[in-house]
Parts: structure tokens; sequence; C-alpha cells
């Protein structure tokens, strides 16, 4: 049996500083939508800073991805092959809010809103 080997927090943290550069979030965003500082994205960044589970779960939802994108292997697409549909910052950002929100009524207003302002358009 092939044993397999553990993901370093450095390949972990590469990992998150290339899918929040293809966002297009800075370290700074990213930190806010987690409740951090800048430097503690670098730290995990940079793979001085291991992360708990609490930790690896908030981050794949900041940068809306599944947990299991940091222990991937990497994998060459094939030429038919469509890589994985991912949002723009914005909408991630819109959509943590919207996730906070509890009351069923605001959840509604915000819907509405959005409906008006895509009919403004």
């Amino acid at each position: 049996m092939q044993k397999k080997r553990i993901k370093t927090s450095k390949e972990i943290g590469e990992k998150i500083k290339g899918r929040r550069r293809e966002l297009g979030i800075s370290q700074e965003s990213l930190a806010e939508i987690l409740g951090v500082t800048y430097q503690q994205v670098q730290r995990y960044e940079n793979g001085t800073n291991k992360l708990n589970v609490e930790n690896i779960q908030s981050v794949a939802d900041a940068l809306n991805v599944p947990v299991s994108y940091f222990f991937e292997a990497e994998k060459t697409l094939m030429v038919a092959e469509r890589s994985a549909p991912y949002l723009p910052a914005e909408e991630i950002r819109l959509l943590r809010h919207f996730r906070k929100i509890k009351n069923t009524g605001s959840k509604n207003t915000v819907i509405q809103v959005a409906r008006l302002a895509v009919k403004a358009n």
C-alpha cells in the first residue's frame, strides 16, 4: 500500500496565495474576510503559521473552494477539460455577507434589492 504524503504548511500556503491572486483579492481584503490581520494572511501564505481545521475551512469559504482544494495533487488539464467555475471576488464578498444574515425577512429584502438593481440596468 502506498503511503500518502502529508501536505506541508508551505504547500497549503502556496495554494492560498495562488487562489487569492486568481480571484484578484489583496491580502488585506482576505484578512478582512477572515477577521485576521494581513500579516497573519502573509504567515499563512508563507507557511510560517499552520492552519487549524477551523481556519482551513474559513479560508476555503473565503476563496470559494472546497477544503480538499488545499490537499489535492496538482493535475494537468487535458485540452477538452474545463477548470472548475469560480466566482469573482465581489460575488464572494456578497455571498459572505449574505450568509451572515440570520433573519429570513432580511435575506428576502436583499434578494429583492438585487432583483431591482438588475431591472434598473
